[in-house]
């Protein structure tokens, strides 16, 4: 390993395909041979943690561990097709990083999928070496161990990780990094200072600095920008150094680099004082890339000095640069962000009283606060709201009182969940919560909010029994202190309306739903876009309680709605108002329409939002299934067989979405006569439904009738029986025989029992169910006739010849005025065999 650096055209110059916010070369980078022979050998491990040695007290840095991490990553990049930095010093910010890399794996972007689905895709390809197997990604300023143990992605790429806590070293291989040999600051100092500085000056001035790399990088840069010489400084660091040790710092602050970072800042403070305001407003935000343009405008409420250094272009250009040549900040020109090292922060933060450290703090919050981001359900938006993602927690922002503060956490929380990033969103709103509630009172308007917010990802990740607890509390908080018409007020009477459906009631979701939409109108009119959101809302209840006209005249309104809104238009609520009126068309009975109107919305949406959006994904299993009602099996099966992959893939298998894929799949194998495949995915989700459900829920019990006709074809039609008379029995609890579930298990259960033998049994609950059919549904309603066709089968059976000739006739006029005698259902009839009804779970 010759550790040389690659000339221009060599391969040691090739950059990977894929290079994701790796810091800039540190073009002074000295030393640390051995160190770098090290970690190329020990990376072959897999998994290595770059960490300061046990006996060093630099706990807060700057013996090099990231600049050693950068050098490594230079000169062996050539080996790699993928080396992606990941800022790891937050939890909240590793999965949004991995997520970024998404799209340069060609898998979905978070604005599509949402960023927990996205870091998940990614570290699948990943650990696949798919689309590459040469990777590198490296975790900097990792904290604790435990919080990245679930995300290592260890073959067959490599891992990096810099750190300051040593418990690394007990896990993964480590190679531990020390302060620089003498040889290494002499060499160090003599490129910093580019040759105005001799060998025996050079030693003479580590000595006091303990060899830190740090403390020499501000020395030196110092020296090089003011032309101080080396006796100069030697004396202003020991004047330095001995305040510090009389003062009896810490020993998490190294003294050298305490001294340094004085005299450095000391100098600054006479050649330009407003650099080291700008440097004291830094060191309290988080330790991540800064935004310049969050530092460009000067809010009400900073001080007059800061806020005329932000209105004058030259003078703040000026402070910017001036950091960065007395190293206390690194600026990154092309991304126009300044960083401030942590340990840096620290010193900063360390020399003020309690009072500057509140007003500077403070002032961080306006800044954030005063910078605008856009709407935050705007995917658009997310880039810059993810740039501020690090500074959220450091800055203290949950602990501000300012109206405008607050909104920008609120702001910054909503972004988190319309991003997918739930894990985060879910920490932050609960130390909101607390805060919130103990400075202002748990009926404050903001803590009403956050407390919205945190229901909303709760319902997301599907914890729906808490979801329903604590939204009851913040609609019922909300009505009585904000009135029955504030928007948080309508937004959780919405949402309690979808806890209900979750929960299976699906009578009172449908009230709740009802009473939403008058609000709105009564608020906003017909056509504001939280008025077609509940009129989308009130369209599912009706087509869960079987009223599919109903909701198919619900859907057009809110799709025919969207559409008006001009740029306004959120395309992913238009869609789903589209896939909405498709499956009601689909569930009257209409095959043909249903799947055209599905084939536009499905086109729509893969070139709207992306093949992999979770509402792309619905629009594909319903379009799936009125392929299949219509009797294009084969490309049903194929689009079916597809977005369960995709479900499986982005969000695991006990998701609702990835559930109604599979009964969806499942269905069609039957169809099929893939039927022991069908049966082993219909008993899974079966069982997985009563995970996610109440045992209760109307889709636990309708799921067993897919499971139950799969018996009978299979040849045990008592365990069929048995199954079907579970299920009819939970469906005739919960709804009601006169509904739709109920009666599709009813119609099976009456082929069970023709299949047992008992055919007088069969035709009577045959009869009773086709009469039910006929008042709900009417006569030429697919269902109906499927209950018919049985019944004149059964009739036929056991002698009653008369009516079932009458009923056949009647059937098969039916069929030739609807589906036609070439549909499979009615050539299943004209064989004299008996149809199978199934279900499919609708989104609720």
């Amino acid at each position: 390993m010759s550790g040389q650096k690659g000339a221009a055209g060599t391969p040691e110059s090739r950059v990977p395909p894929v290079w994701g916010k790796v810091p800039p070369r540190n073009r002074n980078f000295t030393g640390r041979e051995e160190l770098l022979a090290a970690l190329r050998e020990g990376i072959t491990g897999r998994v290595t943690a770059v960490v300061p040695q046990p006996h060093a007290l630099h706990g807060l840095g700057g013996v090099g561990k990231t600049l050693t991490a950068v050098e490594y990553i230079y000169r062996y990049r050539h080996t790699y097709d993928v080396v992606w930095w990941i800022p790891a010093d937050q939890q909240t910010m590793v999965k949004a990083a991995l997520a970024d890399l998404a799209p340069h794996l060609g898998l979905s972007p978070a604005t599509v999928t949402g960023v927990e689905d996205a870091a998940k895709n990614v570290l699948d390809a990943l650990r696949r070496g798919t689309p590459y197997d040469k990777w590198l990604l490296v975790f900097d300023n990792a904290d604790q161990p435990e919080d990245l143990f679930d995300i290592l992605p260890q073959d067959p790429g490599h891992v990096l990780i810099t750190s300051r806590n040593h418990r690394w070293a007990s896990l993964v291989d480590a190679v531990p990094v020390d302060v620089f040999h003498r040889d290494e600051s002499v060499e160090f100092l003599t490129k910093r200072v580019r040759g105005a500085i001799s060998a025996e000056d050079a030693d003479r001035l580590a000595e006091p600095l303990g060899d830190l790399p740090l403390a020499l990088e501000q020395a030196g840069a110092l020296l090089f920008e003011r032309g101080m010489t080396v006796s100069e400084y030697l004396e202003q660091l020991g004047d330095r150094t001995s305040q510090l040790l009389s003062q009896g710092r810490p020993v998490e602050y190294p003294v050298p680099m305490t001294a340094a970072w004085s005299v450095s800042v000391a100098s600054l403070s006479e050649s330009l004082p407003e650099a080291v305001d700008l440097l004291r407003v830094c060191a309290f935000f988080g330790s991540e890339p800064i935004p310049r343009e969050v530092l460009s405008e000067a809010p009400p409420g900073l001080r007059p000095e800061m806020a005329g250094l932000l209105g004058d272009t030259i003078r703040l250009g000026r402070a910017f640069g001036e950091l960065g040549r007395y190293a206390l900040a690194r600026l990154d020109i092309p991304g126009r962000t300044i960083q401030v090292h942590r340990l840096v922060q620290k010193l900063v933060q360390d020399e003020l009283s309690p009072e500057e450290r509140k007003r500077n703090q403070h002032e961080v919050h306006l800044l954030l606060a005063d910078y605008d981001l856009g709407e935050p359900d705007d995917e658009s938006n997310w880039p810059k709201y993810g740039g501020l993602v690090g500074h959220l927690v450091p800055s203290t922002v949950s602990d501000c009182r300012v109206p405008e503060v607050r909104a920008f956490a609120i702001r910054m929380l909503r972004y988190l969940s319309s991003s997918a990033n739930y894990t985060a969103a879910l920490s932050v709103a609960e130390d909101l919560i607390d805060k919130w509630s103990a400075e202002s009172g748990p009926e404050h308007p903001d803590v009403i909010r956050v407390k919205l917010e945190h229901t909303n990802t709760l319902r997301e990740l599907g914890r729906y029994e808490e979801v329903t607890e604590l939204n009851a509390e913040v609609f019922g908080t909300a009505e009585k202190t904000l009135g029955p018409t504030d928007d948080i007020t309508l937004w959780a009477l919405r949402g309690s309306a979808a806890d209900l459906r979750a929960l299976g009631d699906f009578r009172e979701a449908l009230r709740r739903d009802e009473e939403a939409m008058r609000r709105f109108e009564e608020k906003y009119g017909p056509d504001h876009v939280g008025t077609l959101r509940a009129v989308n809302n009130l369209a599912i209840d009706h087509g869960l309680m079987s009223n599919y006209r109903k909701a198919r005249d619900l859907h057009n309104r809110a799709y025919s709605g969207w559409r008006q809104q001009g740029p306004a238009i959120v395309k992913a609520s238009m869609l789903n108002a589209l896939n909405g009126l498709a499956r009601a068309v689909r569930l009257s009975g209409e095959y043909s329409e249903a799947c055209d109107l599905g084939e536009d919305a499905y086109a729509n949406a893969q070139d709207a939002i992306g093949p992999e959006h979770n509402w792309t994904l619905r629009i594909g299993k319903d379009l799936s299934v009125a392929l299949r009602r219509y009797g294009d099996f084969e490309r049903a099966e194929e689009l079916a067989a597809q977005v369960q992959e995709r479900c499986v893939r982005l969000y695991g298998l006990k998701s609702p979405d990835t559930l109604a894929a599979a009964v969806c799949l499942s269905n069609l194998w039957r169809t099929a006569g893939r039927v022991e495949e069908a049966t082993e995915l219909a008993a899974d989700s079966a069982a997985r439904y009563t995970e996610i459900f109440p045992e209760t829920h109307p889709y636990a019990a309708a799921c067993l009738t897919n499971l139950a006709v799969l018996r009978r074809v299979q040849g045990d039609p008592v365990a069929a029986r048995k199954l079907n008379e579970r299920a009819l029995a939970g469906l005739d609890a919960q709804l009601g025989r006169d509904h739709d579930y109920a009666l599709t298990t009813a119609l099976n259960l009456a082929s069970d029992l023709a299949a047992l033998g008992e055919l007088e049994a069969a035709c009577g609950l045959g009869q009773d169910t086709l009469r039910r059919l006929r008042a709900l549904f009417g006569d030429e309603y697919p269902l109906t006739l499927s209950g018919a066709a049985n019944l004149s089968a059964d009739l036929m059976a056991i002698g009653r010849t008369e009516e079932a000739t009458e009923l056949r006739e009647g059937t098969m006029a039916a069929y030739r005025r609807t589906l036609t005698l070439n549909h499979p259902d009615a050539v299943v009839f004209m064989e004299g065999r008996h149809l199978d009804a199934d279900f499919d779970p609708p989104p609720i």
